[in-house]
């Protein structure tokens, strides 16, 4: 051995690095995808197996983002790429370039599994619609800011309905991230909690390029919107996960704007025709209240308040009449009977008694109604009925007649 060249492992390594480094450039190798992981850096790490082997592979981030498709395990698929060591460890490896579905069937059955468990799941029932206002003010959009469906969409919104306003939310609508994106953009439009419509889509292309739309978490996020959303993916011969989620398909970008807004001369004949309406309805109710009124005026019961008052006033006149004659009557008959009493009062005058020859004799400033009580040798005051006269009694002379009586 000490006339043998040794090798380090180093050397032993590069030397089986250029070996097959050089010995398998642009290959191309088939195999189904396991352990699949996408770093943190946006390398892709994943294996390559078939039923009696496995090579371990990796894409670079500057590779992952021209990716049409997000690689998931169990997907076959062809790998181009070149054999590579990775020294550290002495294993060798896949540097894929490119990686592409091993047909449109394995993508298409991928597409059927995810569909039928958010079907299962209940994400495409239509009670889970919701349904898009009738005259929505903000529209948010989500889809490539470079693309042909963002152009068509505008000149779309801008000829129906000027006066809408859109928000834009840029995202990648394929390759490695994209879904990803879209799922964000969808929550953050959410979190404004002051759009009335959402579209979600892209311009037509390959089932690997709309693969975006077909991911898990971009249905999902449209399942949770709160927001109506619109899902406008592709032409109209293309269907996606996304347009069964969505509370609306558009078969077009173009043709979900026109979903989204009515047109402005649609709603300005709108308004014509509140405004016709409300006139219609106005002089209609006025006629109406009209009539009403005028019937009232002339009817019994409008009337009979009138009747009443003068019913009333009639009434109380002939009341004022009563009591005038009343007050007369009484008034009448209560100087008849003032008079009466004078009369009565009158003939009991007792100045009337002494004009007919009688007299008043008094004694010591008192009526003497008998000679009796008359005292002799006094002065009596003798009233006449136009005088009085002082005289002295002498003697008292009585009525023999009287005297027999008593």
């Amino acid at each position: 051995m000490e006339n043998e060249k040794i090798l380090s492992v180093s050397d032993i390594t590069r030397q089986i690095k250029g070996v097959l480094e050089l010995g398998f450039p642009n290959i191309l190798v088939q195999g189904e995808i396991s352990n699949f992981k996408l770093h943190s850096s946006g390398h892709l790490y994943f294996t390559l197996k078939d039923e009696g082997a496995q090579i371990s592979a990796v894409m670079w981030r500057s590779r992952v983002n021209q990716l049409l498709f997000r690689p998931t395990d169990g997907m076959k698929v062809i790998a181009r790429g070149n054999i590579s060591v990775y020294e550290p460890r002495g294993s060798y490896q896949l540097d894929c370039i490119q990686i592409q579905p091993l047909g449109v069937g394995e993508l298409q059955q991928a597409f059927e599994r995810l569909k039928k468990k958010l079907s299962e799941e209940g994400l495409f029932d239509e009670g889970h619609k919701k349904p898009l206002p009738e005259f929505p003010m903000r529209l948010g959009i989500v889809t490539s800011p470079t693309g042909a469906a963002i152009r068509d969409m505008i000149s779309v919104l801008s000829r129906r309905m000027p006066a809408v306003e859109v928000l834009l939310v840029p995202v990648k609508v394929q390759g490695i991230g994209a879904a990803e994106e879209i799922a964000e953009a969808i929550d953050d439009l959410n979190e404004l909690k002051s759009l009335d419509v959402i579209i979600v889509g892209r311009g037509g292309g390959s089932l690997e390029d709309l693969w975006a739309f077909n991911e898990e978490i971009v249905a999902r996020a449209i399942f949770r919107s709160k927001i109506p959303i619109i899902s406008a993916v592709g032409h109209e011969i293309d269907y996606s996960i996304s347009d069964f989620v969505a509370d609306l398909r558009a078969p077009t970008p173009s043709a979900a704007a026109e979903l989204a807004v009515k047109h402005k001369n649609e709603l300005i004949e709108l308004i014509r025709n509140f405004c016709y309406t409300m006139s219609s309805s106005m002089e209609n109710s006025i006629s109406s209240r009209r009539q009403t009124v005028e019937t009232l005026v002339h009817s019994y019961s409008f009337n009979r308040p009138q009747d009443l008052l003068r019913q009333r006033s009639q009434s109380v006149d002939e009341l004022m009449r009563r009591l005038e004659q009343s007050v007369t009557h009484y008034f009448q008959f209560t100087k008849h009977n003032l008079q009466s009493l004078s009369t009565r009062i009158e003939s009991l005058n007792p100045r009337l008694v002494l004009k007919r020859g009688y007299t008043i004799v008094k004694q010591h400033g008192k009526a003497v109604s008998s000679a009796r009580l008359l005292e002799e040798k006094q002065e009596a005051d003798i009233e006449f009925y136009d005088g009085r006269s002082i005289v002295k009694v002498e003697q008292k002379i009585f009525n023999t007649d009287v005297k027999k009586r008593k």
